[in-house]
């Protein structure tokens, strides 16, 4: 034992011996697996790779499994249970918020906002190149401005925060900045991305000045609008009218017409600089087959197979969230959240009546279910952008045999029953399919816009690699009609207008005044379905009572066979054999949707406000 104890002490004394013998600074050896925060604003690969970073925030855009579609009248959500219906039932409260996307989440914007702030802080100091410097910037620039305007357009007013908190701060809390301050600090940010920015070539997938100049012009047409201009939301809102913080929630005084040209300008300004946009310069209707086309190609972004969509319609994208094939990110899943169960997918975000039924008639006839003609063909002679949108029943899709064996060799979808013999059979794609009952759309339709339409994706078992597109030309021309609408130019907006409906196929509008205005409303509702527009504009045009609060319509579809006619094996759509009849109807089963006007903003939750107590809640909500 003690031969054993001084060997002991033998070896921890040359152990010693050798330590001191080493470099001082020996325990001092930096990680292998860190980056000592200083290093990373010295190295130009660094610096570069911190603000990549930040784009994290972007999520998956707008392609998550629930869908800001969900909080609109384009779509319900087919599985309960979710949190959306507290949203859309008005229940949502500060200590039940609801769903809430993470790109609109106040926590999650509030972290890569202090990203932006580090980024900004340090590279004004750092030693990197000059130009890498300055494009870094110019897209922290962008990126702080985007965030904070995703919280803006959700809660009004917010903090405005600039600095780095560290820890040991006397006061880590902070009040709320009013609208028009928000508005003045985010539009800056983007002068600052646009100045640092021009003259540099930008990758596909990171901001630009056109990308800048587009969230603009977003945020400008917004502070225009109803909700934000204090003394005509009051008028509209009884909610709003008691609220005793108006300017957290928009202006309370000025010059609104200023505020529609200073719109107006912005998004002119993208328009120039974002080229010519995709199709816009057709002085007539496009053929039906061609804007269709065209239309599936936008949603593709111009990219899935060259075989089925014009590659040229990536124009169209000014800024987008572009996903890689060796990467499994959520947004690649789609097809398999939204296309039909008859495939094996899950049927999330599908389509309502309400929507349905805003697509014009090819002739730009509004659509009416009292209408004999329209009530029994309801899915022929209608916007080819329907065709491009919706999947209806008997409406032509995939290969079914791909993914759910030889059942369907007419590859078409099936949301109704139909009769066989005696009995009737229900269709493959409704919630009583033979294939999968349980993911069935309730409504009776399924998105079909932005699933690829390449015959071998097949969605459930496939990734797709379609971009989110946060930015389009289009959007860009709709702000700029919406302006000019606004400050009584007519003519001009029904030239930029007829642009966008001539590319769909669609005559030409001639109306003036109110009439255009709502002719414009019902073209935005249109042309940007499903990207996370509808939810947004419904608010900031205060017109929820009506859109956003509607009852849930599904339609019904039963197929009878006629006299002396005999069931198809397997079951096809076919008007020869069978009378098709269609029934809208109201369902509250689902989700039983009400409007309450605090839903024109959602609660600051009550975790943030006991965190903060400078936070003043929005209104409706104590």
């Amino acid at each position: 034992m003690k031969n054993l104890i001084k060997h002991i002490l033998t070896v921890l004394i040359v152990s010693g011996v050798l330590l001191t013998s080493c470099k001082k600074d020996f325990l001092n050896t930096k990680p292998l697996t860190e980056v000592p925060s200083d290093d990373t604003w010295k190295d130009g690969a660094l610096s570069a790779a911190f603000v990549n970073e930040i784009y994290n925030g972007l999520g998956n855009g707008g392609f998550d499994e629930q869908e800001l579609a969900s909080l609109s009248d384009e779509a319900v959500f087919t599985h309960p249970g979710r949190g959306i219906n507290v949203i859309n039932e008005g229940t949502v409260g500060p200590t039940n918020i609801g769903w809430t996307n993470n790109t609109y989440e106040w926590g999650s914007m509030y972290n890569r906002i202090r990203s932006c702030n580090v980024a900004l802080q340090n590279l004004v100091k750092s030693t990197i190149d000059q130009s890498l410097k300055e494009r870094l910037r110019g897209e922290a620039h962008f990126l702080r401005a985007y965030y904070y305007q995703q919280l803006v357009r959700y809660y009004g007013g917010i903090p405005i925060i600039t600095k780095v908190y560290q820890l040991g701060e006397a006061d880590y809390s902070a009040a709320r900045n009013n609208y028009a301050d928000c508005v003045k600090f985010i539009t800056a940010d983007c002068d600052s991305a646009i100045t640092l920015l021009t003259g540099k070539t930008m990758d596909k997938g990171r901001t630009s000045v056109p990308a800048a100049l587009a969230l603009k012009s977003r945020v400008l047409l917004y502070a225009a609008s109803d909700l934000h201009d204090i003394p005509t939301a009051k008028a509209k809102s009884a909610v709003i009218g008691a609220y005793t913080h108006p300017e957290l929630l928009g202006y309370i005084s000025g010059d609104r017409t200023a505020r529609w040209q200073a719109a107006k300008d912005a998004a002119k300004a993208v328009l120039d600089a974002a080229g010519t946009g995709y199709k816009l310069n057709l002085a007539s209707p496009a053929s039906f087959d061609d804007a269709k086309t065209s239309y599936i190609s936008i949603a593709m972004g111009g990219g899935s197979k060259a075989t089925f969509v014009d590659a040229t319609a990536s124009s169209e994208l000014i800024f987008a969230r572009y996903f890689v094939a060796g990467k499994d990110e959520g947004g690649e899943n789609v097809g398999l959240n939204n296309g039909p169960n008859g495939y094996h997918n899950w049927a999330g975000n599908t389509p309502v009546e309400n929507l349905v039924s805003d697509y014009e008639n090819i002739d730009g006839t509004k659509f009416d279910w009292n209408n004999p003609t329209n009530k029994a063909a309801p899915y022929k002679n209608r916007d080819p952008r329907f065709y491009a949108s919706i999947l209806y029943d008997g409406a032509g899709w995939k290969p079914r045999d791909k993914i759910s064996g030889n059942v369907d060799p007419a590859n078409q979808i099936q949301t109704g029953s139909y009769q066989v013999g005696s009995g009737t059979l229900a269709g493959l794609d409704t919630r009583q399919s033979s294939i999968e009952n349980w993911n069935g759309s309730w409504t009776g339709y399924y998105v079909r816009k932005f699933i690829d339409i390449d015959p071998n994706v097949v969605d459930n078992n496939t990734k797709q690699f379609i971009p989110w597109p946060f930015f389009r030309y289009t959007e860009a021309v709709f702000n700029y009609a919406e302006a000019c609408i606004e400050l009584g130019q007519d003519a001009e907006a029904r030239t930029w207008l007829n642009k966008i409906r001539f590319r769909a196929g669609m005559p030409a509008l001639t109306e003036s005044g109110d009439a255009l205005k709502q002719r414009y409303r019902n073209e935005r509702r249109i042309e940007m379905v499903y990207e996370e527009q509808r939810y947004h504009d419904a608010r900031r045009w205060m017109i929820g009572p009506t859109t956003l609060g509607q009852k849930l319509i599904f339609i019904t579809v039963t197929g009878t066979l006629k006299p002396g006619q005999t069931a198809p094996s397997p079951y096809k759509h076919d008007e020869t054999i069978y009378n098709y009849t269609y029934t809208p109807a109201i369902d509250n089963g689902i989700e039983n949707r009400q409007w309450l006007d605090k839903m024109y903003f959602l609660p600051i939750s009550l975790t943030e406000v006991n965190k903060n107590l400078k936070l003043i809640q929005n209104p409706g909500y104590n």
